[in-house]
């Protein structure tokens, strides 16, 4: 390609203008690429927000449970978890001393 000082001929004018065309249309789908590209990456940590905080509010209420059951009141009242405990076990001890017994 020549390289004078001359103006562009219409021919070279035009073909300027489809390169830069062409240029513009590749840039812009570059960048359409790109945010289609960041909106997945965003809608994915969303998601992944809000499983956590859903797992974290469930882990939550569990404890709360938990320790409803196992935990004394304000009272120091036996928990209810506990009671449960001490009757299995004390249920258990009599069926082995009655197995002893009258085995």
């Amino acid at each position: 390609m020549p390289t004078s000082d001359a103006p562009l001929s219409d021919e070279e004018r035009a073909e300027l203008e489809a390169l830069r065309t062409e240029r513009a249309e590749r840039e812009a789908q570059e960048q359409a690429r790109k945010e289609r590209a960041e909106l997945a990456r965003l809608k994915a940590e969303r998601e992944r927000l809000q499983r956590e905080s859903a797992l974290d509010a469930r882990d939550r209420e569990i404890r709360e449970r938990n320790a409803k059951l196992m935990e004394p009141d304000e009272d120091l009242n036996m928990p209810v978890g506990q009671k449960i405990v001490l009757v299995s076990i004390a249920a258990l001890a009599i069926i082995l001393v009655l197995m002893t017994v009258f085995g």
